[in-house]
């Protein structure tokens, strides 16, 4: 299987301007700048991006664990803070925030392992070599 994400930029690096686009469609010309990824303006980020990606990959594969396990997942939502350091250019890590509804049979220490496994085998996770953490509420 085979996934593909298009670029198209013109201009300089602070007064240029591009778009990205995914196989789907769900980004279609979609305006990204200097502003946007550095700043404040319309449009998206790579950054923004990866962090949106990781929080959707991680966020289904709790919800896969869960049933593999037996369980039947209830709301499970996931903000992915990705650290971008300015100084250095390069990403120092992810951290990623589950937030869960209580699932009959399953302890607060049990999620927590499911979810630290989900961390760990999500596709997006293997596919980078920052630091990712973990935090859940489980209520």
């Amino acid at each position: 299987m085979k996934r593909t994400g298009t670029a198209h930029w013109n201009g300089n690096l602070k007064e240029g301007k591009g778009v990205l686009s995914s196989q789907s469609t769900t980004l279609n010309k979609t305006q990204y700048s200097f502003k946007t990824r550095f700043e404040e303006g319309v449009g998206t980020n790579p950054e923004e991006l990866l962090a949106t990606a990781h929080a959707g990959c991680f966020t289904m594969a709790v919800s896969a664990v869960l049933s593999q396990a037996g369980f039947k997942p209830g709301d499970l939502e996931t903000q992915a803070i990705l650290d971008l350091d300015m100084v250095g250019l390069k990403i120092n890590g992810i951290h990623l925030e589950l937030t869960a509804s209580a699932i009959e049979g399953v302890s607060p220490e049990k999620f927590q392992e499911i979810a630290e496994g989900a961390k760990a085998n999500c596709i997006i996770s293997k596919a980078l070599s920052v630091p990712i953490t973990l935090s859940v509420t489980y209520q």
